[in-house]
């Protein structure tokens, strides 16, 4: 029996990449305690066939914006992983109380229950869309890290995505330095690779509907991507490495659209594809994950992810 590593928390454990984490934290010994709505739900059964988890696996029904509940959960743990973040099921009429102020106060929720916890690090998984909705930035400079998404612009086109991912990352850090809590962030691109748990996630659609709509035309549009489980070993090792600091651009592979469904005919002919592709202008430059690649962190080949994203989809009955 392997060293226990001692036990971390990570919240939103249904899913798509907190169960890929949980998988990997179960594997290299760690205990973890995984935040659920509903822990008796099918939407968790997956969690508990990884090796491991009748162990070193605990659920906790809890739900982001009721601080006492993430305390429970939190207290006892060294380390906390917030993957959750509030998504709403339909367009909500009003984003501002409905989307972002559940981000920011699920996140900072959890960065109060860790600082009383005394846990030694938080990872916050942020997005790439904190990132690059940055007008000011330079058209033929690489964005990295200090780049931010431009708050009022979020607000002037309507992208309530972007604008809650950016509030809630920019208030994660301040909180951070303001009460010297250790708290690094997560920046990944387009998620793709094997799906464990049984609801089909919002970026996991996104080559779902490549594969099988055979729609009459789609926008030709980039595409940067990475593969969950490069995820997911980013961020333990922004956890585990002492020199990890602030926030961490983590994205693989940049394509198209046509560049993706040429890659996967050549390798599942059959499959439904769109029959042509409008070329669009895009916001947003090219995105470098040099700072990650620095600690150590390397990621997988686009292929590999695509055979193992269809494969899943068609061993969860998604695609024939």
């Amino acid at each position: 029996m392997a060293a226990q590593k001692g036990s971390v928390c990570v919240t939103g454990a249904g899913g798509f990449v907190a169960s890929c984490l949980i998988k990997l934290l179960l594997s290299k010994n760690y205990s973890v305690h995984a935040t659920a709505r509903q822990p008796g739900d099918a939407k968790y059964a997956h969690l508990s066939t990884f090796e491991n988890a009748s162990e070193n696996l605990r659920l906790f029904k809890a739900d982001l914006l009721d601080y006492s509940s993430i305390h429970a959960a939190v207290e006892g743990c060294i380390g906390v992983f917030h993957v959750a973040s509030p998504v709403p099921s339909t367009t909500v009429p009003n984003p501002e109380v409905e989307l972002i102020e559940p981000a920011v106060k699920g996140t900072l929720n959890v960065l109060k229950a860790s600082l009383e916890a005394k846990v030694k690090r938080v990872v916050v998984v942020s997005s790439v869309a904190a990132v690059f909705m940055n007008p000011s930035w330079p058209k033929d400079q690489v964005m990295d890290e200090t780049s931010w998404s431009d708050k009022e612009y979020c607000r002037t086109i309507q992208n309530w995505y972007c604008l809650s991912k950016t509030e809630a990352e920019s208030q994660a850090l301040e909180f951070a330095k303001r009460n010297g809590l250790d708290v690094v962030t997560v920046c990944p691109t387009l998620v793709l690779g094997p799906i464990l748990q049984p609801t089909v996630n919002a970026s996991s659609l996104v080559l779902i509907r490549l594969l099988k709509e055979g729609l009459e035309s789609v926008e030709n549009k980039v595409r940067t991507i990475i593969d969950v489980r490069d995820v997911a070993e980013a961020l333990i090792l922004v956890y585990e490495k002492p020199e990890a600091e602030g926030r961490y651009i983590c994205t693989a592979h940049t394509t198209t659209a046509k560049g993706l469904v040429d890659m996967l005919k050549s390798i599942y002919p059959h499959y439904n594809y769109p029959k042509n592709f409008i070329e669009v202008q895009e916001e947003g430059g090219r995105l470098s994950s040099e700072k990650l690649q620095r600690l150590g962190w390397s990621y997988r080949p686009l292929k590999e992810t695509l055979i193992d994203s269809v494969e899943s989809y068609r061993e969860a009955g998604l695609l024939d």
